[in-house]
């Protein structure tokens, strides 16, 4: 798919574009397997390879363009994009004046500063200028001057765990697990930040009414999948006698819907439960009399 463009060529910018149209960048890497499933939950499934930098939306009027992570906050800022889902440490990183429109809470990591054994232990190191491996340089570059320590940053290009010992005194990366950290015989020193995935817009969207409108529509369907995936429903059927009971028991989202059986033998309860509680829910509801018990995944759940 070739880039937008004007009848004269120009790229297709916001002042150029339909008002209800809107221009999506999408991150790659590690972030966008978990963005582009909550974009299909959301009826925005993007199509085509990893390596077509311009899929095609579901959604008509939306024109998306694949690209780094690290360079969508500052694209957003210049208006180039409407929208645009990157990591909020990269926001920061950046710099850019981006309007963070909604978190995801997807991919959470912790950006952390990490050393051998030996550095980490004698911390803070201030006889000697140390050097510190990352690819988050402006962080690192106001985390050292807060930790009263003189610092050469080396920007990396990945792998940055591998420079200790032998180039680098520390390094500042992100880490989810910390797994790799001690595999590599890094110890962590100080947790920078905690970051995950954001939906940021450019300064200004939300004072344009049909763009900002189909950006809330987006927010709320994927609001919905996300809370899906964190509770599922729940049916029951309980005698009229121990209903009040299993009522109570249930974690509901505001009350449960409850019917009337066919012949009056009962009634039937359904509610939308918190995953979590089910292993200890189940037992319960079963020794407080509710029967045929069914437990389904939700797809979409909007309060």
């Amino acid at each position: 798919m070739p880039p937008a463009t004007t009848a004269a060529g120009s790229p297709v910018t916001p002042s150029r574009r339909a008002a209800d149209e809107l221009s999506l960048a999408l991150p790659k890497g590690r972030i966008a397997p978990e963005v582009e499933r909550l974009l299909a939950e959301a009826g925005w499934a993007v199509t085509g390879s990893d390596r077509d930098y311009r899929p095609r939306c579901a959604q008509e009027r939306v024109i998306v363009k694949r690209m780094k992570s690290q360079n969508i906050p500052q694209l957003l800022q210049e208006g180039r994009h409407d929208i645009g889902f990157a990591g909020w440490d990269w926001a920061l990183e950046t710099g850019a004046e981006v309007d963070e429109v909604m978190d995801l809470a997807t991919n959470p990591v912790r950006i952390v500063a990490a050393a051998p054994k030996a550095t980490a232990d004698a911390w803070p190191v201030t006889d000697r200028r140390l050097v510190i491996a990352t690819e988050y340089v402006g962080l690192a570059e106001r985390w050292a001057a807060e930790q009263g320590v003189e610092a050469t940053i080396i920007r990396t290009f990945g792998a940055t765990e591998v420079f200790p010992p032998e180039d680098a005194d520390l390094i500042i990366d992100n880490s989810a697990t910390g797994g790799t950290l001690r595999e590599n015989g890094l110890v962590e020193i100080d947790v920078l930040l905690r970051s995950s995935t954001r939906l940021f817009a450019r300064p200004g969207l939300r004072a344009e009414p049909e763009r900002w409108a189909r950006v809330q529509d987006l927010c709320l369907l994927l609001r919905a999948s996300l809370d899906a995936r964190g509770r599922v429903m729940l049916e029951c059927n309980v005698s009229d006698e121990l209903l009040s009971a299993v009522i109570e028991r249930l974690p509901c989202m505001r009350a449960p819907t409850v019917s009337q059986l066919w012949g009056e033998a009962g009634h039937a309860v359904k509610a939308a439960v918190p995953r979590d509680q089910v292993p200890a829910l189940l037992p319960d509801l079963r020794r407080l009399g509710a029967t045929d018990i069914i437990v389904s995944s939700l797809e979409r759940l909007s309060p």
